[in-house]
């Protein structure tokens, strides 16, 4: 009995046992599986790629054909001239200024003194040449007596040296009286560089004076553009700080050769900048507070149409002698099409055959 017993209590516990081995052995394999994935070393992670976006090709641009007006102008720049102006000079060399009685700004009338020179020393040397001909006069009224009873030669010769020296007498008072500048004419004084002491040098511009009260538009067109131009056509005037005004023009420059304009280098009179050179344009109405030098601009339309069929000038082709334009098709495609162009602007071109309003041209 006792040996029945042992047998079936050993053959429980071996059933036992393979099951306690069982459930290590599963425990041992999670261990080990979680103790070998620990040991093994890290993958790298997968990179990101960034999403690349293919380049877009871009679209050329399409222009609609327009029906409007095109004007050809040309254009200049000028400023606000009076009709009478004269610069200020003297005539003789080396004098000193002793007096400037103006400055720029100041209204003076005809005759007024505007600078005095330094004249003691020639005022000196008057007073000696009075005195010296005074004596000349006694000798001459003594020939004069003896003149049967003298060589005619002698006579002469005598005669020549005291109209020589009532030359000399003559032409120092002058230069005397020529050392006082007074003003040519009633006006303002634009400019005055003489100063108070200063050495003058003989026909050098010391100041402008200006008639203010005959102002114009004088503006300079280049030679090309002047010959599109003529008496009577409309002008639009920019002042500045003024606005837009309307005009015409009153008056074309005067031709004048190149050795005309030499300025003071032969030593005769300063140039003048007079309204003669400039073309002259008449305002239809006179703009208030605007003085003698404010500058300008003048535009001048030579050439209008309406109704022209215009493209913008950068959707206009051209190889070797021929012109086209790209046309837009309605259903996506383009095609070429040869255009006969006409008036052109710095914008816009005419289209005088190969194209109507309302189609659409390709830009570059």
């Amino acid at each position: 009995m006792f040996t029945k017993w042992w047998m079936e209590n050993l053959s429980g516990s071996r059933k036992g046992a393979r099951r306690m081995l069982g459930v290590m052995s599963i425990c041992l394999a999670v261990a080990a599986a979680a103790t070998g994935c620990s040991l093994l070393p890290n993958e790298d992670e997968e990179e990101v790629l960034p999403v690349i976006t293919p380049p877009t090709i871009s679209k050329k641009p399409e222009y609609e054909v327009r029906s409007e007006t095109i004007e050809l102008k040309v254009s200049a720049v000028g400023k606000i001239m009076s009709q009478r102006e004269e610069p200020l000079y003297f005539t003789e060399d080396g004098l000193h200024i002793q007096e400037v009685k103006v400055k720029a700004g100041d209204k003076v009338s005809e005759g007024d003194v505007l600078v005095v020179l330094d004249v003691k020393d020639l005022e000196k040397d008057l007073r000696k040449k009075r005195l010296d001909f005074r004596q000349q006069e006694l000798s001459m009224k003594e020939t004069l007596r003896t003149k049967d009873e003298m060589d005619e030669i002698e006579f002469e010769k005598a005669s020549i040296v005291f109209e020589e020296q009532r030359q000399e007498l003559v032409d120092l008072e002058q230069k005397i009286a020529d050392a006082t500048l007074r003003a040519p004419f009633s006006g303002t004084i634009v400019s005055m560089t003489a100063q108070k002491g200063g050495t003058i040098k003989g026909y050098e511009s010391l100041g402008i004076i200006s008639d203010t009260t005959s102002l114009v538009v004088a503006a300079s067109f280049a030679k090309e553009d002047l010959t599109k131009l003529a008496v009577g056509m409309n002008a639009q005037v920019d002042i500045n700080a003024a606005g837009l005004f309307q005009g015409k023009i009153k008056a074309m420059p005067a031709t004048t050769s190149d050795s005309n304009n030499n300025g003071n280098q032969g030593g005769g009179e300063p140039e003048k900048d007079t309204t003669d050179k400039y073309l002259i344009v008449e305002l239809d109405k006179w703009p208030a507070d605007v003085e003698r030098g404010r500058q300008l601009s003048v535009s001048i339309v030579t050439e209008r149409k309406e109704n022209a069929t215009l493209i913008p000038i950068s959707a206009l082709r051209s190889i070797g002698s021929r012109t086209y334009v790209q046309v837009a098709e309605p259903d996506g495609s383009k095609r070429e099409a040869d255009v006969e162009v006409g008036m052109q602007t710095s914008t816009d071109v005419e289209i005088i055959k190969g194209l109507e309003p309302g189609q659409k041209v390709v830009g570059r």
